[in-house]
Order: structure tokens, then C-alpha cells, then sequence
């Protein structure tokens, strides 16, 4: 499952099946993530129990929480780091909700695109060492971070992000104890209680390199990313426990609202009319390699009087 843990770098020569003509990043920065297409299966028909069925989760297992309309969904990661893409549909609308291992990113997105529902599945492919996805219909690359097609005939094309929580069970559930929750009832045998992660997140080193690198934080420090009218900013977890939440900030002439849960290790970000902004919880790392100009937040220096 982790052939991927060999790094393999860029510039190599790439074999794959998907048609790379068109496409709008370097294709020596596109490398074999290890698995092969499909190696790493997403998910198309997945199953729910309601919370008081999910028995196999701990109270501070992480998940990925998702609410459209009424309807609210958790998508554990004990079960994405195994299939890292779930096409569902939430509150009627189509959404693919994406997870990347190796980055730490946690994404849903409308699966509309071009006016129709498109489902997705795994590359084998990486860039910038995050999952590239396929969606079925045009077999075209699609950047998760980025969230827009590199190569195939939708290049250029984006899709759009949609509010996700990256939280624990414990506050999830008690926040949308109606919520339903992914099944461990998948369809293939993997052993969700084992992480083939283990270790990773607290390691200074990468499996796959990649173009734009920072050392002012570890590589895993974790960091809440925001985009918003132009504006890029990440909020390192180390920074954001040097102040009181919430704390307000500015961005692109807007104010915006960040709400700060420390326990949880989660963060909401709100509009002045309390309307969600969408955010991605990731590492250091990983948003750094996608956005290089960000802006980084730091409270303000305290003088002594």
C-alpha cells in the first residue's frame, strides 16, 4: 500500500495511461505516486450508519464533516487514508470529498462540472506530492489542493470548494448527532484500525519532493489556509495558540471571523454575516508547495510598557 514511501522525484520519465497532451503544469513535476490507477480505491457507492451505529470510532478519532441543507455527513480517516475519495451526494447535491495522506488535506468539492455530475477516482498519480484524481467521464488530472484539471481535455477547468469541518468525532457528533457517518462496510478488505501512516505526520522528511520549500515551521506543522478574493494566508496551529479565539483578520477588504477550537485541533472561518468561508486544514509543507507568495499570521509583538 505504501510503495509510495520510495521517493521518486522529479524530472523522471513518467509511463501512464492518461493522455498528458494537454495539460497546464510540467510534466516532469507529475510523478508515480506508486500504487498505479486505481490502485487505491475510491469510493462510488458508499455506505452510512448513524452515529450511534459507528461503534468502530474513538471519541478523538479525526473525521471530515460535511452538512448541505438538513443533512449532515462524517467521512473518518481512519477509513479515507485507505480510499482518500468518496463520491457522494449531500443534501441532493453531487460532492466528492477528497483526502490526502500525504499532505494532510481534507477537501469537498461540487462534483458538477461543466453542468453535470462527475465522479472521481485515483491517478496513481502525484503533484507537488498530492493526490491527482481522474474524474471517469473525461479521464482528465484534476490537483486536489489546487482543485483545478492539470492535464487532459477539461484542463483549466476548476471545480468548487464546499465548507468541510477536519475535526474529531467527539465534536462532530456532538454537534450533528443526527449526522450519519461513513461505513467501514466498503466493499474491500482493508483494516481500518491499522494507520499506514504511522509516524508520518510527526516526521521532519517527505516521500516526494517537492518544488517550493519553507523552513520557517516544521514541515508538518499544521496550518489553516485560506483563499479569498485574491488573498492567500496561512494560520499556523502554533500561532493561532499564542492568542484568544476568536480572533478577526482581514482579507481582501473583508473581515473574517476565526473561530479556534484547540482541542480539537479545528478551525471555522466566517464571513461578517456569519456565512462560512471555505478553508483547507493542511501541512506546512503542502500549502506552502501550492501557494508560495502566502501571507503567514502572526499576533502582533506585546511591548513592554
Amino acid at each position: 500500500m505504501l510503495s509510495c514511501s520510495a521517493w521518486l522525484g522529479f524530472g523522471k520519465s513518467l509511463a501512464t495511461s492518461f493522455d498528458l497532451t494537454k495539460h497546464s503544469v510540467p510534466l516532469d513535476q507529475i510523478v508515480d505516486g506508486g500504487p498505479g490507477k486505481d490502485g487505491i480505491p475510491a469510493l462510488l457507492t458508499p455506505r452510512f450508519v448513524s452515529a450511534a451505529e459507528g461503534t468502530f470510532l474513538q471519541d478523538d478519532d479525526r473525521v471530515l464533516g460535511l452538512t448541505q441543507g438538513v443533512e449532515a455527513k462524517a467521512y473518518p480517516i481512519k477509513i479515507l487514508n485507505w480510499h482518500e475519495i468518496v463520491n457522494d451526494v449531500v443534501g441532493g447535491k453531487p460532492v466528492v470529498v477528497t483526502y490526502c495522506p500525504l499532505c494532510g488535506t481534507g477537501i469537498a468539492c461540487d462534483a458538477n462540472v461543466r453542468g453535470g455530475p462527475h465522479t472521481f477516482g485515483m491517478s496513481g498519480l502525484l503533484y507537488q506530492s498530492d493526490l491527482l484524481m481522474y474524474d471517469h467521464q473525461t479521464d482528465s488530472l484534476w490537483s486536489q489542493i489546487g482543485m483545478h484539471a492539470v492535464a487532459g481535455p477539461l484542463t483549466g477547468q476548476r471545480l468548487t470548494p464546499v465548507f468541510l469541518e477536519h475535526t474529531t468525532w467527539a465534536e462532530w457528533r456532538a454537534a450533528y448527532p443526527s449526522t450519519l457517518v461513513l461505513s467501514t462496510r466498503t466493499g474491500s478488505l482493508r483494516n481500518y484500525d491499522r494507520d499506514p501512516y504511522t509516524g508520518y505526520a510527526e516526521s521532519g522528511e517527505l516521500f516526494f519532493d517537492t518544488t517550493h520549500v519553507d523552513p520557517r515551521y516544521h514541515p508538518k506543522e499544521w496550518v489553516v489556509g485560506i483563499e479569498h478574493k485574491g488573498v492567500v494566508k496561512a494560520y499556523p496551529f502554533s500561532e493561532l495558540k499564542k492568542g484568544e479565539s476568536p480572533l478577526t483578520d482581514e482579507l481582501g477588504g473583508d473581515t473574517v471571523t476565526i473561530q479556534v477550537n484547540h482541542r480539537a485541533r479545528s478551525v471555522s472561518v466566517t464571513d461578517t454575516g456569519g456565512r462560512p468561508i471555505p478553508s483547507v486544514t493542511a501541512f506546512w509543507f503542502a500549502w506552502y508547495a501550492f501557494h508560495p507568495d502566502t501571507q503567514v499570521f502572526k499576533w502582533p509583538v506585546r511591548r513592554s510598557p
